[in-house]
């Protein structure tokens, strides 16, 4: 009996570990991402720290940063931020009245997160882009945040089944070989993978940092090029790694029927 439970204990310490380990993604996802002239001309923003595709929240804490860039000028949107529940835990709510023409890249930068389970801290540089009234000249502006993902297809506009393809860069330099995990916003609960492994699918850029993907279904993908910094920070007097994600969010869509 006793060599049975012990059995039975090593096989499900087997079984979880054996999952393939669910990765986490900063979120930023606006109501809209092509602002036509007849539509609502206010864009509101969720911020979380989560697991998109099973719907899984984290804690996240007030950002660090929330900004948006439009043409030049880059605007701080920390003061918009309203505390709400995302997946059941505390997130942001903000909301950005768009009042010209153009492309609005927005950030948010997290406070460090310690994660007990990788025994490092992860930073996401989180970004998406809106773009507005039929201009959308600067969609794949720079930002010069310490890492991102800088797309170069429109990361707007595109149909379900298109590729999107972008350069993961750190301290502005592409970064050869880089690790891109993609995972979808499951946002209605409609699918289910068909095995573990395909809740987050992991794809590498090439030698220039560049990485494509073609989406299968329409919605909000996530991209998340992770790099460790050279940088630690201390927990409990001890350095600890940090994983420094650049993470861009893009809309797909499906054709619509004529009425």
């Amino acid at each position: 009996m006793k060599k049975t439970f012990i059995l039975l204990c090593f096989m499900c310490f087997v079984l979880f570990f054996a999952r393939p380990a669910m990765s986490h993604f900063g979120m930023v996802i606006p109501s809209d991402s092509m602002i036509m002239a007849d539509d609502n001309r206010t864009v509101n923003f969720k911020i979380s720290f989560s697991h998109p595709f099973e719907l899984v929240g984290m804690e996240l804490v007030k950002p660090k940063r929330f900004f948006v860039m439009a043409g030049e000028k880059s605007s701080d949107l920390l003061k918009n931020l309203k505390s709400v529940k995302v997946m059941g835990h505390n997130a942001w709510s903000a909301a950005y009245k768009i009042k010209r023409p153009g492309a609005y890249i927005f950030l948010m930068e997290p406070e460090p997160y310690f994660e007990p389970s990788e025994d490092c801290f992860i930073i996401h540089y989180t970004k998406t882009v809106t773009a507005a009234f039929g201009d959308d000249e600067g969609w794949d502006r720079e930002l010069g945040v310490k890492t991102e993902i800088v797309p170069l297809s429109k990361p707007y506009g595109l149909y379900a089944g298109n590729v999107f393809q972008a350069v993961v860069k750190k301290d502005r330099k592409p970064v050869a070989w880089a690790e891109v995990e993609v995972e979808y916003y499951n946002e209605k609960n409609r699918y289910e993978a068909p095995t573990d492994y395909m809740v987050t699918q992991t794809i590498k850029a090439d030698k220039n940092g560049v990485f494509t993907y073609a989406a299968p279904v329409s919605g909000w993908w996530g991209f998340a090029a992770l790099n460790t910094a050279d940088f630690k920070i201390k927990r409990n007097g001890v350095d600890k790694d940090v994983e420094l994600g650049a993470v861009i969010w893009v809309e797909f869509q499906d054709f619509k029927n004529k009425k």
